[in-house]
């Protein structure tokens, strides 16, 4: 049988193992996509951000990359956004897609990607277009390696669409390489002893500690040390057990209160995130006088951009292992003693006080309560609620890996698609563990279209839908920039139980919590999708 670029492709996919696509194809894709492999299979989006946020959620549910096939030009547009959150969440993803024929991208016909390696920049660690169609399963070999070594992230190959049938001489070159930075032994050696002259020390753990499996030396660490627990300020990822007595919450996404916040502390580390997430602009130092920072990151862009500490690059997980072993403590134990935790955890606002609402609508904390009640054993949460965020995390403290996700870009609209993909790889894992996906009613509407995959694929997914008919999180950004009387923040008179039943969910408007619990005890044990709309008080929540 003769060899050609599409089956030479198909065969390096199979030895890497890359044989699942999400895509939503177009016509300079079906040329790649002809007699799709029977033992390959391709996930519809109805809509391009939606196929790169279910790849990244199954990427990151699995742990290995993913596949996203869109359309050309105006589809790799469509696919920016969530492409932009899968670059920050450092998801190893291969985005490809199709391209004009060779003969005619001199003129730049219709549907061209005109420079096409420019278009997903600077969101891709890779952009390449092969100058030749021989090169194009070398191009895969090379994508795979570049998205999955540190830092992991996605990476983008534009692929003419004549290029498929071409013969080939060989099959490709399957390489493996490795996908972890060991840090520095002597820069190491110089943090430990810091650390172990510490009088009152800070561990802020970041989202790679989750992405590792880390948990367990994070743990470790902190007991050893017997040093107060932070997560980075807007983590997507939770990296600590939030009830263990060391943890002390989620630090501020502002530079004066996370300072504030850090005060006390003579030394701290932070191992696996950015030195700091900050939004909104709140004045003040970036530290409080006195403390020293370090910082660990497997992405030197990271190390190089933050503007105060002295930084480290390698594993986030494999630093905190060898901290554990170089880090001194006196001769007696540490002693662990109980810091006073955030109510809100890994939110980096605070919660609203506790209120009756005169609307006589349930508040979001009213809500949140209602759910942790029936929460099943190792469920995983999903939530895009920006403005509830923190009510959320109080009632739903989390306390196992890898069962909570967001964004972090805060780019709305990538995790309600995002929960179908790690749905999915709950599925194709064999875990089965059961997905709960928040979202609030303006950030239901920027990816809705996922919901039909979610249908089609038959995922006992619950989505609850906060219902409070604006768009809060701005509203609590006006107050803060004092900019009373900007329109477009309330969004009135969405149907969102008839949009879900459009695409295929049970739906339901549900106004009693005992009610809600009821249905969304149901729905993890159903055999689909549930959309429970849930209309709440239209409260607007501080942000610092």
């Amino acid at each position: 049988m003769t060899m050609t670029v599409r089956s030479v492709t198909y065969d390096l996919l199979r030895q890497l193992g890359l044989t699942t696509f999400f895509g939503n194809p177009g016509s300079t894709e079906e040329t790649f996509l002809k007699d799709f492999p029977a033992d390959f299979t391709y996930h519809l989006a109805l809509q391009e951000a939606s196929a790169i946020a279910m790849a990244d959620g199954y990427a990151q549910a699995t742990g290995k990359p993913a596949l996203v096939n869109v359309h050309t030009a105006a589809g790799l547009g469509n696919a920016m956004g969530n492409l932009i959150t899968a670059a920050l969440n450092k998801t190893p993803l291969i985005v490809t897609a199709g391209q004009q024929t060779r003969e005619m991208l001199l003129m730049e016909p219709w549907l061209t990607n005109v420079e096409a390696t420019r278009l997903p920049q600077p969101w891709v660690k890779w952009s390449y277009e092969p100058s030749r169609a021989e090169d194009v399963p070398g191009a895969f070999m090379r994508a795979c390696a570049t998205a999955m070594q540190a830092p992991c992230g996605p990476v983008f190959l534009s692929l003419p669409l004549d290029d498929w049938d071409k013969p080939m001489q060989a099959p490709a070159v399957v390489r493996t390489v490795s996908h972890r930075i060991a840090p520095d032994p002597a820069r190491l050696m110089e943090f430990a002893e810091i650390l172990s002259a510490a009088r009152s020390p800070a561990l802020i753990f970041g989202a790679a500690i989750d992405r590792g499996n880390g948990w367990d030396v994070a743990v470790a660490l902190a007991e050893k040390m017997g040093a107060t627990v932070y997560a980075a300020p807007a983590s997507e990822r939770a990296p600590f057990p939030e009830t263990h007595p060391l943890y002390a919450g989620g630090l501020p996404f502002a530079k004066g209160p996370l300072s504030a916040r850090l005060k006390g502390h003579d030394v701290a580390i932070v191992i696996g995130a950015p030195v700091f997430r900050y939004y909104p602009w709140v004045p003040g130092e970036y530290l409080p006088e006195g403390l020293h920072l370090l910082h660990i990151s497997d992405d030197p862009a990271e190390t190089a951009r933050a503007p105060v500490g002295d930084s480290l690059v390698g594993d986030a997980v494999l630093a905190t292992q060898a901290l554990l072993h170089l880090v001194h403590t006196p001769e007696a134990p540490a002693t662990v003693s109980a810091v006073t935790p955030a109510p809100h955890h890994l939110a980096p606002q605070p919660a609203h006080p506790p209120h009756q609402d005169a609307s006589g609508l349930p508040t979001a904390a009213d809500v949140f309560a209602a759910l942790a009640d029936v929460r099943p054993e190792h469920a995983v949460l999903v939530e895009e609620s920006p403005s509830n965020l923190a009510d959320l995390h109080r009632a739903w403290p989390i306390t196992e890996p890898a069962t909570f996700f967001t964004f972090a870009s805060g780019g709305l609209g990538w995790n309600l698609p995002a929960s179908v993909g790690i749905a999915l790889g709950e599925r194709d894992t064999g875990r089965h563990r059961p997905v709960l996906m928040v979202v609030g009613d303006g950030s239901f509407q920027y990816s809705v279209q996922a919901l039909w995959s979610a249908a089609q694929n038959n995922l006992p997914i619950v989505f609850i839908v906060m219902r409070n008919g604006q768009y809060g999180i701005l509203k609590s950004f006006a107050r803060l920039e004092e900019t009373p009387g900007v329109p477009g923040l309330d969004i009135p008179d969405i149907d969102i139980v008839s949009l879900a039943r459009g695409y295929g969910c049970a739906a339901e408007r549900i106004t009693n919590l005992d009610t809600l619990k009821a249905q969304v005890k149901a729905g993890f044990s159903g055999a689909g999708p549930v959309v429970l709309e849930v209309p709440i008080a239209p409260t607007i929540p501080p942000l610092i």
